[in-house]
């Protein structure tokens, strides 16, 4: 053991009484300089990584689905947004439109568009129009896109009609198919459009005219491009992409407030996201629009099955964002009933059982890997009390069917005691977390201070540091990076984590627009989309998982001041106060198949950070390496739809490590180490 090479070492030896009191004076030395040190156990492991640690969680918010994920084109393709007026279409040529309630497609599109397209006429088309959401894209090599409608018309009709992609301005028709055979009965068409390779453009619109005078019906009314591994009625190739590269492991859904809707009427109600789409009548999402529930529950299966993820699933527990809630007892239990069945639709045989077998015809015949089941969420805004005794009667109905799996409360240790459950022992309990950066790293160290005999695990269902609009900047990723320093540490406690939200259409920013929620994951547009800094915080994290957490200890760290506003108590502002709080982060983990030990260093400092790291337990380290960067040149540099890749990770081989070693780490960083050990 060099200890005059690597004075961290003498440090750690000295305190572990492992040297001889002499060199005590030079270990003293070297704590007065103040360098921080962090020391790796690598003959300790503290906990199995769980295989299910990072994740997603996404709910229709901030046009998350529609207009986000979910591949259809067309906004307010239903005509159901609005119960008076055809919202986001409108009339070409010499035509009227309106909503027709008496002539509805069935009963669950029970309103159709009628188009009064009397004048029309070879040199004066007329029909109908749409923008999409902030416009229809176009690809350079986008593919071919799929055109679907449902039409009938009146007596005497005998045209076509020309479906079409144009130019907003009218002038450039870039893809058009002719449609014939209308009747006076309902029926579906289809088209192909096939554009030409071009320069990218959103500013388009998708259109429906007719040459011949009469009026028309529509209904369901779609346009879809290619989708990520061409699955029908699919999700967004480039989100897709996105998010399979940070390979995440579980799918919390359907969300977060879309679980429970404003009222019992707009709640998800899984039954009616389910079958043909032309039977799912859609309601209207907690924050404000319309949801077609195109995106439904055999969605959110498929996007588990092409990402490789396990499905966390939020069952309706009886409560409300409205504050309204159903007691426990008899009037709970419908809706304890749907949840089992939506239990057994996920996990059910498809020869043996009813919702297994209608999961099998609406395209997923396997059963899916289910082990945990969210009751409700964030029932902590229940100041009824009815959440304990409505979270024991699903617990009882779910355990006695279903005793593998593992079920959550939505009350978790942040929420006081009075809130919590009692009279079950839920396996795990959600907790959420929205914070400032100096809030996420003043508290990154609250889990290691945690009781270990509790018996009920953890999972941090939403949690962000929210600074940057209306995707996180570099700060947020730094924030973002030390709470999972901090979770990594403690994943024998915390069992899985997921970032909220998901997504934002960045395209029409501002309240009660495209965007309802600041600092969101991955930003899009109609055409493009990209990763925020804390993206590839979590990506660069989630690829460097590891299967064992070592033990860690650190001493020296260095700290900044915040300066905390005060904050009303009683009616009475408090003074506000100063904390120091530490501003370097770790946590570090071996992959037991190639032996390779990963440290994770967050320095959010606005300045460059010595570190000594001290390796026990191994024979060696090699002196050569790999370091994966995430940095800027200031804390609020971030990403952009103009400047996607400017806050990207840096992967380079690096030099000088050891069981023993002192690395400089950049300002404002997240660096992930891989060292080879023996």
């Amino acid at each position: 053991m060099n200890l005059i090479k690597y004075p961290a070492r003498m440090l750690w030896a000295a305190k572990s009484g492992l040297i001889a009191s002499g060199m005590l004076a030079a270990a003293a030395v070297f704590a007065q300089a103040n360098i921080p040190v962090v020391q790796i156990q690598a003959d300790k492991v503290t906990a199995k990584m769980p295989p299910t640690f990072y994740g997603l969680m996404t709910e229709e918010i901030n046009y998350s689905y529609e207009g986000g994920l979910y591949g259809e084109l067309i906004r307010n393709r239903t005509f159901k947004a609005n119960a008076s007026e055809a919202t986001f279409w409108s009339a070409t040529g010499n035509a009227a439109i309106s909503l027709d309630p008496t002539t509805p497609l069935n009963e669950a599109l029970n309103t159709s568009l009628k188009l009064e397209a009397t004048q029309a006429s070879k040199d004066a088309p007329a029909g109908i129009a749409n923008g999409g959401y902030w416009g229809i894209p176009l690809r350079e090599r986008g593919g071919s896109l799929h055109a679907s409608f449902y039409a009938k018309a009146a007596s005497g009709f005998n045209g076509t009609l020309t479906v079409a992609i144009r130019s907003a301005d009218g002038k450039t028709t870039f893809a058009s198919a002719k449609v014939g055979g209308l009747t006076s009965e309902w029926k579906k068409y289809e088209a192909a459009l096939k554009p030409s390779p071009r320069s990218p453009s959103k500013n388009n619109v998708f259109t429906i005219t007719t040459t011949a005078p009469g009026t028309i019906w529509f209904q369901q009314v779609s346009l879809f491009p290619p989708t990520y591994k061409n699955r029908a009625n699919g999700a967004r190739a480039d989100i897709s992409q996105l998010l399979a590269e940070a390979q995440p492991k579980f799918l919390r859904f359907p969300g977060g407030n879309y679980v429970e809707g404003d009222n019992f009427k707009e709640r998800f109600d899984w039954k009616k996201t389910i079958g043909p789409i032309e039977q799912r009548a859609g309601h209207r999402s907690c924050w404000g629009y319309w949801s077609t529930d195109g995106f439904g529950l055999p969605e959110f299966l498929g996007w588990c099955e092409d990402l490789g993820m396990e499905p966390v699933l939020a069952v309706f527990a009886g409560y409300t964002l409205k504050h309204d809630y159903v007691k426990a007892g008899p009037e709970l239990e419908p809706y304890v009933q749907e949840a089992m069945e939506e239990i057994e639709y996920v996990t059910g045989d498809a020869a043996t059982t009813r919702w297994g077998a209608q999961r099998a015809k609406d395209g997923h015949p396997a059963p899916l890997k289910l082990r945990y089941v969210e009751i409700g969420n964030e029932d902590w805004f229940d100041k009824s009390g009815s959440y304990d005794g409505r979270f024991a009667q699903f617990y009882d109905a779910i355990k006695a069917k279903y005793p593998q799996l593992k079920l959550i409360s939505t009350v978790g240790n942040e929420h006081p005691e009075s809130q919590r459950v009692h009279s079950r022992t839920p396996d795990l309990v959600d907790e959420h977390y929205y914070r400032s950066e100096e809030e996420t790293e003043s508290q990154a160290f609250i889990y290691d201070a945690r009781d270990r005999s509790n018996p009920t695990k953890i999972f941090v269902g939403e949690w962000a540091t929210r600074v940057g609009s209306p995707t996180p900047n570099m700060a947020g990723a730094l924030g973002d990076a030390a709470w999972m320093c901090g979770m990594e540490r403690n994943a024998d406690i915390v069992l899985m984590h997921c970032y909220a939200p998901l997504f934002v259409n960045v395209s029409d920013l501002g309240a009660g627009r495209s965007m309802q929620w600041k600092s969101d994951l991955i930003g899009y547009d109609a055409l493009t989309s990209y990763g925020s800094p804390s993206y590839h915080a979590q990506k660069i994290f989630s690829r460097h998982q590891g299967d064992e957490v070592l033990a860690t200890a650190a001493q020296n760290l260095p700290t900044y001041s915040w300066r905390q506003a005060g904050k009303k108590k009683n009616g009475v502002e408090q003074p506000a106060t100063t904390r120091e709080v530490k501003s370097l982060f770790y946590s570090a983990t071996r992959d037991s198949r190639s032996g390779k030990i990963i440290v994770k260093i967050v320095n959010r400092a606005e300045v460059p950070q010595e570190v000594q790291l001290e390796i026990s337990g191994v024979k060696s380290v090699a002196a050569k390496g790999t370091a994966t960067v995430l940095k800027a040149d200031n804390r609020n540099a971030t990403n952009t739809l103009e400047e996607p890749n400017k806050v990207v990770p840096v992967t380079e081989t690096v030099s000088g490590l050891g069981t023993g070693f002192t690395r400089t780490f950049p300002p404002c960083s997240i660096t992930v180490l891989e060292l080879d050990v023996k």
